[in-house]
């Protein structure tokens, strides 16, 4: 069967050559003589692919050398209560922004480890925008500051990041890491799950400054201790050894797309085809604020239940899949990672085109 285009939100679409370059090594990894998902986690060869994954994240983010990389899993949800428990220690204080599903989840769980502030929300309009932050509104004596720096469900993005003075600025990158350059030293802490951007789900990249472990609270489990995680390589338990080589495979072809500064002028293009055919269409309607709209994640809705169920429906048909929108929005999504080509965007608006011509 010929392969379909996948708009998945996640897990999503894995660049064609990474797919076929794991194909290749399925049964023998080099001359191992067996696959990666058969290897000791801590043989030479597959040490090998770990460094090698982490050398890549390095150079592609030009990540600093007093921040350590981990390959951990529980996605970005475990981070949610990891990073309390790791940071929120000294004031048992924290301050979020509350931009959607993944940070009301964030929140609820640092409110079990102190009390949370919630400087700014968009909830009131369905966080179709990202809020205004009005820095006197920070606690000076928080922890930390955590913010959703694309927001997957809704389609926004933070498009200045705030600055926090000496609090700690922790983002979950789990929709946009990669797409664009960030200045990883802005952050105290970075994590993303890997299913968008990086790789296959099942892997959760951290990346830490290093004088932010070995803090924890003393009832942290072992598990969600940071500098147990960097004392042992991201490896106190078998961690995720095919997921983390795919993702190795992922970042070798972003190093051969150009980097990060190459990735972002294709994404800028694929994201501008769609929004240019939104903004002119009469049936068609965007969702979000435009100075807040994603490159992403791109909602939009007909303002018809049944023009869009027909919608999803007709674009299926054609092998333009996984367009439905997130349950507690609905409507349509199509999510347009580093992995979904030009083509791919292109072949989705002549699709809309066509609709709405012979259904507007």
């Amino acid at each position: 069967m010929e392969r379909v285009i996948n708009f998945s939100a996640g897990p999503s679409a894995l660049p064609e050559a990474v797919l076929r370059k794991a194909q290749s090594e399925m049964l023998s990894y080099g001359s191992s003589g067996m696959s990666v998902m058969e290897m000791s986690h801590r043989s030479k060869d597959y040490m090998a692919i770990i460094e090698a994954a982490e050398a890549n994240l390095r150079e592609l983010m030009n990540i600093p050398a007093n921040y350590k990389v981990l390959f951990l899993q529980g996605g970005a949800s475990m981070q949610f209560a990891m990073v309390p428990l790791n940071l929120m220690n000294k004031n048992k204080k924290a301050d979020y922004v509350n931009t959607g599903v993944w940070s009301k989840k964030a929140i609820k769980e640092a409110g079990r480890c102190g009390k949370v502030n919630v400087v700014a929300s968009s909830e009131d309009k369905t966080f179709s925008y990202i809020p205004d932050l009005d820095p006197s509104t920070f606690d000076k004596e928080a922890d930390h500051f955590h913010i959703t720096t694309n927001n997957t469900i809704y389609g926004t993005r933070y498009t200045s990041i705030p600055d926090t003075g000496n609090v700690p600025l922790v983002a979950d990158m789990s929709s946009d890491i990669l797409s664009k350059p960030y200045d990883v030293s802005k952050f105290g802490l970075i994590f993303a799950g890997a299913q968008k951007n990086l790789g296959p789900a099942g892997v959760c990249i951290v990346i830490i400054r290093e004088d932010l472990a070995g803090n924890q609270m003393e009832f942290t489990p072992t598990m969600l201790n940071y500098q147990v995680q960097i004392e042992n390589g991201s490896m106190f338990n078998t961690p995720p050894t095919y997921g983390i080589y795919l993702c190795k495979l992922v970042l070798d072809w972003l190093k051969d797309q150009g980097g990060v500064e190459a990735i972002e002028k294709v994404n800028n293009e694929k994201a501008s085809i769609l929004y240019d055919f939104l903004d002119n269409s009469n049936l068609f309607k965007r969702t979000v604020a435009p100075k807040d709209r994603s490159i992403m994640n791109v909602p939009f809705v007909t303002g018809s239940v049944e023009k869009d169920d027909a919608f999803i429906k007709a674009a299926t048909a054609k092998g333009l899949v996984q367009l439905k929108g997130h349950r507690s929005v609905g409507g349509m999504r199509a999510s347009i990672y580093n992995a979904m080509t030009l083509e791919g965007v292109q072949k989705l608006v002549d699709f809309m085109k066509q609709f709405e011509t012979d259904n507007g």
